[in-house]
């Protein structure tokens, strides 16, 4: 990625390729490694505040914005309609699987299943603050996955399909409150290239997740607002104003992968540093001794 170097976004650059299909991957992989149903599972939805945050943080969040800002190319109009797209498929998934999580439920001890949702929220949040911590975690998937066992309740289980109109509506909600998040960045894209430090953001979104599970665990009110307090006070300490009010009339990710060129010097890339034939730094007298121009 060209002008962040997001772990998750990055890795997912690597599989898919495409700044489309790369956002669609964001995006929908909530709804892929089974977090967004745990979330719905365990009540996250029941509030407005919930909506909010799992629709800014799960949905949104600091992948979403690194995808669009650094790797999007195209007028805002252009960006819109994909994000539109791609969130008009995020949308019906999430409502489809808030409308089997009722049967789910049944089948749970969501006692046990709470905490291990709050899990997987802190393992993502660990993902996202670094690469190499997150080498480390389980994936998200493997976490639900044994949550899933652990909280199976046979003795209890009742297999009953049944629906949850508003439970639905508020996962359309949810959902949608992340593709209108998106659809504000791309449409102020050219601003907010000059304006956003992506990884400052990265960081401060990661905070915000790790605090968000804390409610389940009973440390922070369910209610209280502290995950989305601790996103606004970081897109204020990401954002420059000054420079917002430069918009970028042209932009075109960098041709050199600063991956490759980090991992290889650059030589994959056509970056070289160490040819014998290149020219070497430029240097200038300077009371007699010879000193790089920025000494």
């Amino acid at each position: 990625m060209s002008s962040s170097q997001h772990p998750v976004a990055l890795e997912l650059e690597r599989r898919v390729g495409g700044a489309t299909r790369l956002l669609a991957t964001v995006m929908a992989l909530p709804l892929l490694d089974g977090i967004f149903p745990a979330l719905v599972l365990t009540g996250a939805l029941s509030t407005t505040t919930g909506i909010l945050e799992v629709g800014l943080l799960i949905f949104g969040g600091s992948a979403t914005v690194a995808v669009i800002l650094a790797e999007m190319d195209g007028s805002p109009r252009e960006q819109a309609a994909s994000v539109l797209l791609v969130g008009s498929v995020i949308v019906v998934v999430a409502v489809a699987e808030a409308a089997l999580a009722p049967t789910i439920a049944g089948l749970l001890d969501l006692v046990v299943f709470k905490r291990f949702a709050a899990l997987v929220i802190l393992s993502i949040a660990a993902h996202t603050a670094s690469s190499r911590l997150g080498e480390w975690l389980p994936r998200p998937a493997v976490i639900i996955g044994l949550g899933l066992v652990a909280s199976l309740d046979p003795a209890g289980a009742t297999v009953v399909l049944q629906t949850d109109l508003a439970l639905m509506a508020r996962a359309a909600a949810a959902s949608g409150v992340g593709v209108l998040f998106a659809l504000g960045i791309a449409l102020t894209s050219p601003w907010l290239r000059n304006a956003v430090d992506i990884d400052r953001f990265r960081f401060g979104s990661a905070v915000a997740l790790g605090v968000l599970p804390l409610g389940f665990f009973g440390l922070i009110p369910g209610d209280a607002p502290v995950a989305l307090a601790v996103l606004g006070i970081t897109t204020l300490l990401s954002v420059d104003p000054q420079r917002a009010r430069e918009r970028d009339q042209y932009y075109e990710p960098d041709t050199v992968d600063m991956t490759a060129a980090f991992s290889d010097g650059g030589a994959s890339q056509g970056v070289s540093h160490d040819d014998p034939d290149s020219e070497p730094h430029t240097t200038v007298e300077y009371d007699g001794e010879d000193r790089a121009p920025w000494l």
